[in-house]
Formats: C-alpha cells, structure tokens, sequence
C-alpha cells in the first residue's frame, strides 16, 4: 500500500510548499490536506490530492484523519494547542502496529533574546546548536515562543514509546517565494516593509547589530523532504523524540545591514524618500506588529538576535544549503510585498 500522508496548514507559506515538494517528489504517496477554505485551482494542481475539510479547532476531524496517516506534517499555527494534542491522540490510536511519524513546525523564536534587554539591538555572541545545546533548548521556560506546543510533542513522544515518533522542524527566518496553493510570501519581509513605509525610513533600534539566522525556502524544504522520506521508511537514518529537533539555517544577517538593502529597494520603487537606516528608540520598535496582539513582538522582530546551527541536518542527512543567498533573492523578495 501506498503511504499516507497528512499535511496541515497546507495553504500556508511553509506548508503550501511542503505540499508541493511531496506531491512533485513523490507522486507514489497517498496525499491528504486539511483545509479550512479549498483554493480554487487545488483540484487541478493536486488532482490526486485528498482533501479534509475543517480548521485548526476541528478536533474530531483532526483526531480522525490523523489516525489513518502513516505520516503527519503539521505546519501553519505552531503554539495551537488543541490541534497537536488531536493529531497526537489520532496517531497513537492507529489500527496499524507500526510507528505514527509526527513532523511538526516550529520556529527559531524558542531561542531568540527578546524577552531580556541585554542584548537588544546589538549583537548577542550565542549560536545555538541543535545538538549541544540540545538539554537547554527542550528546558526553555514557559512564555517563549513555540515552547508550550513543543512541551507538549516532547511529553507525548516520552510516553508513547515505539507508538509515537516525533521530529520538530525549527527554521530560522524564510525568503524565497513559496510555491504552494496559498500564501507564497515569507512573514518578515512583508512586515518590515509596513512598518518601514509607516516609519518613513528603514529602522533599527540600539546598534542594529542584532543577528538573526535565515534559511530560503527551498532549503528548507530539502529538511522536510529527508524527514517525511525517513518516516516513510520506518525512521532509519533519523532522529525522533527528545533528539528530533531540527534547525535548518544557512546563513546570518544583521538588522542593520537587512536595513540598509532594504531601504534602497524600497526608495527605487518610490515608497520612500529615504533609504538610509534611522535608529530608532527600543520602546518605539517594541510597540510595532502591535496588530499581533503578542507583547513587545516588534522587538522579537527586529531588535532581538535569534542565531543557531544546523548541526542536525548536516550530521544525519549531509545538509548542504545551495539556493540563492538572502542578498541575492531580497529584491525580489521585497518586490513581491509590494504587489
């Protein structure tokens, strides 16, 4: 029998493209979406493509389809509580003897800095790694992004044993354009270009010498790829539980230098007079995506430093990033905001 895969927030930017990536790269899989709202040319990109309807708080639904999957990739809202503890109740609850394979979305946001003033807005030495740093990064305390749904995969791997193997996928900032049904934009680049045009100039708070990590899509999608691939074949050749935790970045970036290219891009098109960086104060830029409804989110976005190492992939799978650069694909990427 074919594999059966379930893919989540698959109209989403991350999912739509492992969506994408699957179904190109193997067509011999047996393919299921959950989708809250069909996209009208689903049927004809996707034709073999099953679809389940419903949102993330359709639990029975979730729980169910879950529980006919060999694998599940879940993308989209990664701090929803209620939906991974209903794909985990579906996968435990299989009829099939074998493992149920979990590959969930997280992000790089459980280590980033935000919520201390130490090192906003200038540069914070540390780079995590998924392997050393491992025992710090599943301890984060509560309140930092992601770590409640984490906790909660981490907890049901531990006590589900061979019924349960679980892989967190924790990318760094995105670019590159998405090729699934959906959103086909990466988060960051179109909020900064709001906030700038809102601003009137590219901003950075303190020195501007905060670090984040990056990662294109594409890449990234080579992280996903060797994962559903191992669980498909039994989990050989990757790791699960507490040690499937998976930075995918390729490369850093200061806010200040992000700044700078970016306010030249968006000068070129007229959106702004002024494309020199202007420092802007911590309390302003804290204040900004206040639209989010998540405390002081302006400054995870663009004051904190968030750096890792993707140790993991490169050890297991030989990960070799080999997409455009983020300064190589940043024009476009802005570019695309502004349509």
């Amino acid at each position: 029998m074919a594999p059966t895969i379930l893919i989540t927030g698959s109209t989403g930017y991350i999912g739509g493209t492992v969506l994408d990536t699957v179904v190109k790269q193997h067509p011999d899989y047996d393919v299921t979406v959950l989708l809250r709202n069909v996209p009208d040319d689903l049927n004809e990109r996707y034709p073999n493509v099953h679809i389940v309807k419903g949102d993330y708080d359709s639990t029975d639904t979730i729980s169910a389809a879950a529980s006919k999957a060999d694998v599940v990739v879940h993308n989209g809202n990664s701090d929803h509580e209620p939906s991974i503890k209903a794909l985990i109740s579906g996968l435990v609850n299989r009829s099939d003897s074998s493992p149920g394979f979990l590959i969930h979305l997280s992000g790089t946001g459980i280590v980033a800095d935000w919520r201390t003033p130490d090192h906003l807005g200038k540069l914070n030495p540390k780079i995590w790694s998924d392997i050393q740093d491992l025992d710090t990064i599943t301890t984060r305390p509560d309140g930092e992004l992601h770590r409640n749904v984490d906790k909660i995969i981490q907890t049901a791997a531990s006590e589900n044993g061979e019924k349960l193997k679980t892989a967190i996928v924790c990318p760094p900032d995105i670019y590159g354009p998405g090729r699934g049904p959906g959103r086909t934009q990466s988060v960051y680049f179109p909020v900064f270009q709001k906030e700038i045009e809102t601003v009137g100039a590219p901003f950075y708070a303190g020195e501007g010498t905060n670090t984040r990590s990056w990662v294109h899509i594409e890449d990234l999608m080579t992280v996903y790829l060797k994962l559903v691939e191992a669980a498909v074949a039994g989990g050989g050749g990757a790791d699960w539980g507490r040690e499937g935790y998976y930075f995918a970045a390729s490369q850093e970036a200061s806010q200040i230098d992000i700044a700078k290219a970016v306010g030249k891009i968006l000068k070129s098109q007229g959106r702004i007079e002024d494309a020199e960086p202007k420092q802007m104060p911590l309390s302003t830029v804290r204040d900004m995506v206040s639209s989010w409804g998540i405390k002081d989110l302006g400054a995870y976005m663009f004051a904190a430093n968030s750096r890792t190492r993707s140790d993991r992939v490169t050890k297991l799978f030989g990960y070799e990033p080999k997409a455009p650069n983020l300064w190589e694909t940043m024009e476009a990427d802005v570019l695309a905001c502004l349509k």
